[in-house]
Formats: structure tokens, sequence, C-alpha cells
């Protein structure tokens, strides 16, 4: 079946947010026992998965919910000044105008996405938004939305610019999108196996009707048997 929604992230996949993010973690380090990172080192971990990342901190596990909470308040005192990923408003808008779902699954929180989406005027682009999931548990939330739209899940695909991405949209059995601007390098989203992967958001309504395309012909090819 063709898609009818598409799911993106939003940190680094819609909004250009990850040397806002940098600083705002770097800023908390002595408050949360953890070094600051140089860009050497920010580097180096644009290669691993996000799982690694998280092994490679020096934060413990029980403060990390807490230091997500704090970046994300922080980030709130400058979310209406930051400013889409260059390409993407005019995705967006076509991809509306084309009839399709839109909606954001984000472990941001909902006053952030909102703010953002009103001060570059991309609001009306969007059908739902989730935010406020844990790190790793977006794929329930993609479920729900299946199940919400009463979708097949190759009606469903799934923008992100994190190996979690790639990871919550197998779980949910979608099809994944992975986009090389945001946080994790291209390097390590091939290694996680995305169905498609690309370097500028124009290439997202060239993946979107290859998706549509190649599930056109399994229909074909199943109805010739």
């Amino acid at each position: 079946m063709a898609i009818k929604v598409i799911i993106f992230d939003f940190d680094g996949t819609i909004a250009d947010t990850y040397q806002a993010i940098v600083d705002i973690t770097n800023s908390l380090a002595s408050e949360f026992g953890y070094k600051t990172l140089n860009p050497e080192e920010l580097s180096f971990l644009k290669n691993l998965s996000s799982g690694e990342i998280i092994r490679q901190s020096e934060i413990s596990l029980f403060k990390l919910p807490f230091l997500v909470k704090r970046v994300q308040k922080e980030l709130g005192n400058q979310i209406g000044e930051l400013a889409p990923i260059l390409g993407m408003r005019g995705v967006l808008q076509k991809l509306k105008q084309q009839g399709y779902v839109l909606g954001i699954i984000t472990s941001n929180i909902q006053d952030n996405v909102t703010t953002f989406l009103q001060h570059n005027g991309l609001e009306s682009c969007f059908d739902f938004i989730h935010s406020g999931t844990s790190i790793f548990g977006k794929h329930r939330i993609i479920n729900q939305v299946i199940r919400r739209y009463s979708l097949r899940s190759t009606e469903a695909i799934y923008v992100g610019d994190e190996t979690r991405d790639i990871r919550s949209a197998r779980k949910s059995n979608v099809g994944s999108i992975a986009v090389t601007w945001g946080f994790n390098s291209e390097k390590v989203l091939a290694k996680h196996n995305p169905d498609y992967l690309i370097v500028k958001p124009e290439e997202l309504l060239d993946a979107i009707i290859s998706r549509n395309q190649s599930q056109l012909s399994i229909m074909a090819a199943g109805e010739n048997k």
C-alpha cells in the first residue's frame, strides 16, 4: 500500500537544534558531573549508536532523565529563535499539499515543539504531535498512530536523524528514512540499514515516491501470481 502518513523526529530532523543542545549540555556539565565535549569528541560521538553514546558518557543512568529534562527546559528559552533545517520548510509544505498526513514523534516537550512550529509558520503542516516520549520508546507511539489512522504498517514511514529512530521504525515494521544532517553521522546510520539514507531535505520527496513505487510493484507481483 502507498504511504499515507509520514512521521518525523523533531530535533535535528526538522529543527536545527544541534548546536543549541550541545551548548546547553556543556553548560550543565559541572552540575550533573560529566566533562564538557570539544568538537573532536563530538565528532567521535556522531559515529556511535544512541546506545553506545549513553554507555560512553560519564553521567549515571539515574541522572540521565533529569539531565534530559533540564536540557529541554533550557532549550525552551531559545527555541523561538531557532530555524528549520535549510530546505525542510519547502519539503514539508509540498508533502502537505500532496495530501500526506504529517506528524511528529519526539522526546522533546510539547511547548518547545509548538513554539518552534508557530515561530516558523509550520504549525499547519502537522496533523499530530506526540511529545515527551521516552528516549527509546518511540516505537510504542508509532504503533498508536498506526492504530489511530487504521493503517497497515506499509502505509507509514518514519524520518529521523539517529540510529534509535531506525530501530524504532523497525520495531513497528514501518519504513525508515535516515537523514544525515542531524546528530548521527552518515557512516553509522548506514550501518543500521535504514530503507533510505538521504543527505538533503529535497531527497525526502524522492524517497517517498520510491517507497510508493516499490509498494505498488510488490502488490502487482502478488496479483500476478
